[in-house]
């Protein structure tokens, strides 16, 4: 059965569909020992020998699903022209070839999800499927009712409109409000995956971020998980969100005593 190139290194863990088009472009993968640039290639991959920079492309093989908290201060990446520091040092032991589902900036910290399985990937990715990323940002001023109006309903960044966003302003206690009078904490929902959006969003209202952290993707959340720590989703935890978006498949009822938390889909 022949298949896109760029769909077989996805599966095999290689690197997202999008990633994997320009390795295939570079010259980095051949076929039965020809180097392969076009786009659009395909092989069966029960049949050829497929390499990427000259190691066989296992095309079977266990799916992992990680969920990181991501400091500040790393690159969502799996390697950095510059040298910075990538989300793939803070994963010790994990041996199989994963890679960040989406990104977080350097100086934005939260949930991120790496994994090898590349169809959930490439599906979390597409903003068609709508998958909610809830944000927690402390930002510089107090946004008005107008302010957070305009975020609900789009705002132009880059040339173009965001969808409409759900903006909640977080209370906070009389002690941290005297402490940080001329800033505010907003609650995000999202389901663009734009580079910086939330940053221009706020930006684009005078309300720049101090700081954000992603807390929530689709219905995973763990507010347990600390800082820099990470650890395999739980069965239960997968399933939903292959059932967020459009995977469905027979499974066992997760276990109640699973660790992590699941909010209802949206």
């Amino acid at each position: 059965m022949l298949v896109r190139l760029q769909k077989i290194l996805s599966a095999a863990g290689i690197a997202s569909r999008r990633a994997a088009e320009k390795l295939i472009v570079e010259g980095r993968v051949s076929v039965n020992g020809q180097v392969v640039r076009e786009l659009g290639t395909r092989a069966d991959p029960d049949r050829d020998e497929i390499r990427f920079d000259d190691r066989r492309v296992k095309t079977t093989q266990r799916h992992r699903y990680v969920l990181l908290n991501k400091p500040r201060g790393y690159v969502t990446t799996r390697s950095d022209p510059q040298g910075r520091p990538t989300v793939m040092h803070l994963l010790k032991g994990v041996r199989e070839y994963v890679y960040p589902v989406g990104r977080l900036d350097y100086d934005s910290e939260g949930l991120l999800i790496l994994t090898n399985d590349g169809d959930l990937a490439a599906r979390l990715t597409h903003p068609r499927h709508e998958v909610d990323r809830v944000y927690e940002a402390r930002v510089l001023g107090v946004p008005d009712h107008h302010d957070l109006e305009r975020l609900r309903k789009g705002v132009t960044i880059d040339g173009r409109r965001t969808s409409p966003a759900e903006i909640t302003l977080v209370p906070e206690g009389p002690a941290l409000r005297r402490e940080r009078a001329s800033q505010a904490r907003l609650r995000i929902t999202i389901h663009e995956g734009r580079t910086r959006q939330v940053r221009k969003m706020l930006e684009a209202i005078g309300h720049p971020v101090r700081e954000l952290r992603r807390i929530r993707i689709g219905p995973l959340v763990d507010p347990s998980l600390k800082s820099g720590a990470f650890r395999e989703l739980t069965e239960g935890e997968v399933q939903h969100l292959k059932q967020a978006v459009g995977i469905h498949r027979k499974s066992q009822i997760p276990n109640p005593k699973s660790q992590g938390s699941l909010i209802p889909n949206p």
